[in-house]
């Protein structure tokens, strides 16, 4: 099974491509290809195969409108994304994206489609069959529920949630029961219920010290940290840290290594340690880079910058 790199993803801002920079001395360049006009973008999303790629190229479109200041055309187009997987399909795919799109939506101020979308990810989940993917996403739409900065605000429909996603990690595999209760227990600190997670965080305290993969095991420790940072332990959040850190720094390939030093930093910042929390970010910037395929070294770079870019402004 496939250890994805969802964890951090769920503790940083929900739109995490980032605008290309504005070149020096107002210049006007677009780089040797320019680039597609939004209307373009919207036609090539219509175009794409499948339901589940349509909604995520809507997605990304709303999200570029988004961060160059047409709030009205990201709504309109994430709107669109939702409308593509709102229907019958694979629960699988469909139920990620839902909440993606969720996500995006109640931070664009769209509560009622944000609420209708989480919805019906939450309908359709018990369908997922592969328990660890189903704990991920109750555990991602709980977050999103109760995010009062970003989400709904909805602590009870939260805590709700949080408890389907909670019995879905336990019924996991031991194996895979650390990556699920990895993703639960960022879903309850997104929600801000980190006090509701006591019982299950030791479970995934003793789940990652079993965990052999490295990177797996950082962000499974980072997980368990953010809980204890929320909660006011700070000591036992820097212990975990220090192990997650260890095993971050050990993970040989360049993509996993950039993840799981993210995963880490931002569990440091929760934890009062923004300073080390920037270190660890410039080690995953380099990381990064050395991505070797270009749309996944993008990604992974935006994501690392976004998160620097927001602690150095603290």
């Amino acid at each position: 099974m496939c250890l994805c790199p969802r964890f951090a993803v769920l503790t940083m801002i929900g739109a995490l491509l980032l605008a290309p920079a504005a070149g020096c001395g107002g210049t006007k360049k677009k780089g040797k290809k320019g680039g597609l006009t939004v209307a373009q973008q919207l036609e090539k999303a219509e175009k794409e195969t499948t339901p589940d790629r349509q909604a995520a190229a809507y997605l990304k479109v709303a999200r570029r409108q988004f961060t160059s200041g047409d709030k009205t055309g990201a709504k309109e187009s994430a709107k669109k994304a939702f409308e593509k997987v709102k229907g019958e399909g694979d629960a699988g795919q469909f139920g990620p994206r839902l909440v993606e799109v969720a996500g995006f939506l109640a931070e664009a101020g769209e509560k009622k489609p944000a609420r209708d979308a989480l919805k019906r990810a939450t309908d359709i989940a018990g369908s997922i069959a592969d328990p660890v993917r189903r704990a991920s996403v109750l555990a991602e739409a709980g977050g999103v529920y109760g995010d009062k900065a970003k989400g709904l605000g909805d602590p009870k429909a939260a805590k709700d949630v949080l408890a389907e996603a909670t019995k879905a990690a336990e019924e996991t595999d031991e194996r895979f029961k650390a990556e699920a209760l990895a993703a639960v227990a960022l879903g309850y600190t997104r929600s801000g219920l980190a006090d509701a997670a006591s019982d299950m965080v030791g479970k995934l305290e003793e789940a990652a010290k079993g965990l052999e993969e490295p990177r797996a095991k950082a962000e499974a420790l980072a997980a368990a940290a953010n809980v204890k940072a929320q909660t006011g332990k700070k000591d036992d959040a820097t212990a975990l840290l220090d192990e997650a850190a260890q095993a971050a720094k050990s993970v040989e390939r360049s993509e996993s290594r950039a993840y799981a030093l993210l995963a880490v930093a931002t569990a440091l910042d929760a934890n009062g340690a923004t300073k080390e929390a920037l270190a660890l970010l410039k080690e995953a910037d380099k990381a990064a880079n050395k991505v070797a395929e270009p749309d996944a070294m993008k990604t992974i770079v935006d994501k690392v910058r976004a998160l620097t870019l927001a602690l150095e402004k603290k």
